[in-house]
């Protein structure tokens, strides 16, 4: 299993291309299986998770193309056309692999008439039941049954009716599954306190430039009226606002300055709010925003919340860049409840974080020391190498595959500011 080294210590500076968002191709991606017309998505980053959803995309009959990428260059072009749908099941072996993989269920329902599809997995970071998946749907007008770990979805008449539905707390997923179903249902939908995330309106613009109908667009009150069918069309993924942030703590962890190539700091207010409060300076440049530390890292208050707050997938990054802060950091995670995991491979290296509860209080120290430490999910995996690329001595990050979910080729981005690291291969 490969690992990933660092010797830290190395002030980073330099520009650091930001790839399409991965959140967003997840949703886009299984808006091919809505159209028997191609669809095209470009600036779709080359990630395992990508990969994975495009095979499992590939067993229910949408075939792929993917356009050939020179060398140097990051992100990729993916044709996907689903003139048929050879399959309404997708089954476990393949869904196991990622919890995104739920975001078939909406689309296969609305263009079949029914769909089963294994109960996700993922990253274990805490319980993230899909309740509100099938409750939304069954408002729009499906039947649900649940069986030998399976959802089947059936609509009533082959599609469905379309209805109204408020979520009872936000959830990214579950809106973006409900507007998939929405969008070819007989009637109008109404979606109340809907997610309002960038990626969320990522998806709702490409549906309507297939030809679905939405209004509301950005606010948590959606509006669908539902259409006979979509055409397909050419679209390009929006810049990945975690990625620009998780490279943003790599600025101010090391107290170097980054440009950010492509980051679009509209998306991403609660993030660069964070990294000024911590003294960082934040510049808009013509190609993207510019991240610099040139002071003492000053101590945060935070608490994560729905989009437009503070995002849980930059806690880790930031508990990391907290640590050698001049003071104590409040840290309150409010979305799930066993995101805390990274804080025992952060203590291997120095760093004195209290956690109670959903709480964690990060006492800032005078430096980090490396360390062989091992990543639990996604995103304490970057926190875990933002400690490394600070710390003094070499740091191996093992199990990297968790990095492979969701940062594009980050060793050559990282290697391009600076920074002293390299993927090791076990083989």
């Amino acid at each position: 299993m490969d690992s990933i080294r660092i010797t830290g210590g190395k002030r980073l500076e330099g520009q650091i291309p930001i790839s399409g968002a991965k959140n967003s191709a997840l949703a886009l991606l299984p808006c091919a299986l809505l159209t028997d017309e191609k669809l095209t998505l470009a600036n779709l980053p080359r990630l395992a998770d990508v990969d994975n959803f495009s095979h499992l995309l590939n067993g229910l009959g949408v075939s792929t193309k993917v356009e050939g990428v020179k060398k140097g260059e990051f992100g990729r072009q993916m044709t996907l056309e689903a003139k048929d749908i050879a399959s309404t099941v997708a089954p476990y072996d393949m869904v196991r692999k990622m919890r995104a993989s739920i975001l078939v269920l909406g689309p296969m329902l609305a263009r079949a008439g029914e769909a089963t599809v294994s109960l996700p997995g993922g990253c274990a970071i805490g319980d993230r039941p899909i309740d509100l998946h099938l409750r939304a749907l069954e408002c729009l007008g499906a039947e649900i049954e649940l069986a030998a770990g399976y959802v089947k979805a059936s609509a009533l008449k082959g599609r469905l009716s379309g209805g109204d539905y408020s979520f009872p707390v936000v959830s990214v997923g579950a809106t973006e599954n409900a507007l998939m179903a929405a969008v070819l249902a007989t009637g109008r939908s109404q979606l109340f306190n809907a997610a309002r995330e960038p990626e969320i309106v990522d998806l709702c613009n490409l549906l309507v430039a297939m030809g679905g109908k939405i209004e509301g667009i950005g606010s948590s009150h959606l509006i669908i009226d539902g259409v006979e069918g979509l055409h397909g069309c050419t679209y390009s993924v929006m810049p990945d606002r975690i990625e620009a942030g998780s490279y943003a703590c790599a600025a101010g962890i090391t107290g170097g300055s980054i440009e950010l190539l492509g980051a679009k700091p509209s998306d991403m207010l609660a993030i660069t709010n964070a990294l000024a409060a911590a003294g960082l300076m934040i510049e808009m440049t013509d190609n993207g925003m510019r991240v610099t530390a040139d002071k003492p890292l000053k101590p945060l208050a935070i608490s994560t919340a729905p989009y437009p707050g503070f995002p849980t997938d930059m806690q880790a990054q930031f508990m990391a860049m907290l640590a050698l802060a001049s003071g104590e950091s409040f840290l309150e995670e409010t979305i799930f409840e066993n995101r805390y995991m990274h804080v025992p491979e952060l203590r291997r290296m120095g760093a004195e974080v209290d956690v109670r509860g959903r709480s964690a209080i990060v006492h800032g120290v005078e430096g980090l020391t490396g360390a062989q430490v091992m990543a639990t999910d996604l995103r304490a995996s970057m926190s875990l190498v933002l400690a490394g690329l600070a710390a003094e001595g070499e740091t191996e990050v093992l199990r990297v595959y968790h990095l492979d979910r969701g940062y594009e080729r980050l060793e050559e981005k990282l290697q391009g500011v600076g920074a002293s690291i390299e993927r090791v291969s076990a083989g």
